[in-house]
C-alpha cells in the first residue's frame, strides 16, 4: 500500500433515529475522493467504532468498499485491548479489498512495552495484509516508545508505518531518524502535518482532510515536494480552525463542520455529544473563513 498523502479517517454517519445513514456515507465518499485524498480510513475512532455493533461495522465496510470501487485504497480500523479478539476478527474478516489494517495501541490495559511489541507481533502473524501501527496516547493511556516502533519495524515486513499522534516531535524525530527504508510515518495529528512532513514523514491520516479535502491534500503534495513557502502558508491558515475542530473532542467537531456543509447530521452516539452553541458559532464561522480561502487557493 502507498501511504504517501492524504488519508482520511471517514467517519460513520448517523440519522436521527441512530441509525447509520449510507446516504450521507455515499455522498462522504465521493466527496473526498473527487477532492483528491489518496486514500480512505474506515472505522477508527473518527468513525465511532467503538459505539459500532460488528454486523453495523460489517454494513459500513462493504458499503464503503462498494462505493469507493477500487478508486482509491482503503485501511481497515481493526483494534482493541484484547489480543487475541483482535486476532480473531483478522482471521474472520474479508480482506480482500482492504489494502492495510490499521491498528490501535492497547489502551486501558495500560501494557508494558513488552505487552505492546507481542501484541503487535501476533497481529502481524495473523494478518495477509499490511498493518500499520497507531500510537494515540492522549486516548489509550500508553505510549508507545520509538524504540518499540523500531522493534517492531525491523522485524515484521508486513509492518508498513505507524500513524503517530503523540504529539512528541522529539520521538517520532527518533523514528524518522532509525527507522528502516520502507517503514512509513505518518501524521496522527492535523495540526503537526507539516512539520512532521517536513522532517521525513510520508503524510498524514486527517480528520479535517474530509472537510476541505482539497485544500489539504494540496497542503500535504506541497510539503512533501519540499513547496514549504506554500504549505508553510496553509498550515499558518488552517491551525485556528483544526485547534476549534478539536477542542471538545473528535469527531464532534468535525460532524458539526460536514453538517454546516451539508454532507451528514449533526448526530453522535452517547456517550459523545454535539457541540454546545456557543463553540459551534465559533467553529463555523472560522470554517466559512477557510472555505472562501480554499476557493482562491484550490
Amino acid at each position: 500500500m502507498n501511504l504517501r498523502g492524504l488519508g482520511v479517517a471517514i467517519i460513520t454517519p448517523f440519522s436521527e433515529d441512530l441509525c447509520v445513514d449510507f446516504r450521507a456515507l455515499t455522498n462522504l465518499i465521493n466527496h473526498v475522493i473527487d477532492g483528491g485524498v489518496d486514500y480512505i480510513v474506515s472505522l477508527g475512532t473518527t468513525g465511532e467504532s467503538v459505539v459500532l455493533s460488528d454486523q453495523e461495522k460489517t454494513s459500513v465496510i462493504e458499503h464503503t468498499i462498494n462505493i469507493v470501487h477500487k478508486r482509491v485504497p482503503i485501511c481497515l480500523g481493526i483494534g482493541g485491548n484484547n489480543t487475541m479478539a483482535i486476532v480473531d476478527k483478522i482471521k474472520k474478516t474479508n480482506l480482500s479489498n482492504i489494502s492495510a489494517i490499521l491498528s490501535v495501541s492497547p489502551y486501558y490495559n495500560k501494557p508494558s512495552q513488552e505487552g505492546i511489541f507481542l501484541h503487535y507481533k501476533l497481529i502481524s502473524e495473523s494478518s495477509n495484509v499490511p498493518i500499520i501501527l497507531y500510537n494515540v496516547p492522549g486516548r489509550t493511556s500508553s505510549n508507545i516508545e520509538a524504540s518499540t516502533t523500531l522493534k517492531l519495524a525491523s522485524k515484521f515486513s508486513n509492518i508498513i508505518g505507524i500513524k503517530e499522534a503523540s504529539g512528541d516531535l522529539r520521538q517520532i524525530s527518533q523514528i524518522l531518524k532509525n527507522k528502516p527504508e520502507n517503514f512509513n510515518v505518518i501524521s496522527g495529528d492535523d495540526h503537526l502535518t507539516n512539520q512532521i512532513i517536513k522532517n521525513g514523514g510520508y503524510g498524514v491520516i486527517s480528520v479535517v482532510g474530509q472537510c476541505f479535502p482539497e485544500l489539504f491534500s494540496r497542503m500535504v503534495h506541497e510539503s512533501l515536494n519540499k513547496n514549504y513557502s506554500f504549505s508553510d502558508k496553509i498550515s499558518l491558515e488552517l491551525s485556528n480552525f483544526i485547534e476549534l475542530l478539536f477542542k471538545n473532542g473528535n469527531p464532534s467537531g468535525i460532524k458539526s463542520a460536514l453538517n454546516h456543509l451539508n454532507l451528514c447530521k449533526n448526530v453522535l452516539r452517547l456517550p459523545l455529544t454535539s457541540l454546545k452553541k456557543v463553540d459551534n458559532n465559533e467553529l463555523i464561522s472560522e470554517l466559512i473563513r477557510i472555505k472562501v480561502i480554499s476557493q482562491k487557493l484550490v
